[in-house]
């Protein structure tokens, strides 16, 4: 019994830990440049998606743009501060 047991739960695939890439307020880039530095960095944003997310930043210090694989939120990250934006990622709990 313990046999199939080790079996079953071998086959289980571990979903890949998803990452919250945050952009934080800055009082130094302009907001048309943050939002021009959103939808060239994360290609499925929408204009409408990058105001929304600069005005939360901007309003409240902190924003989500994009929940994804930890890869994908590394890259995210650090091409926004490659633009000289600030921005961290944490695992999405």
């Amino acid at each position: 019994m313990s046999v199939e047991t080790l079996e079953q739960r071998s086959t289980v695939r571990k979903i890949a830990p998803r990452y919250r890439v945050l952009l934080h307020n800055d009082d130094y880039n302009p907001m048309e440049y943050v939002v021009q530095v959103l939808l060239q960095t994360v290609p499925s944003l929408t204009q409408p998606q990058a105001v929304d997310i600069m005005m939360e930043a901007h309003t409240n210090g902190l924003a989500l743009v994009i929940t994804c694989a930890q890869e994908h939120a590394e890259f995210y990250c650090e091409t926004l501060k490659g633009h000289g934006l600030s921005s961290t990622i944490e695992p999405d709990e």
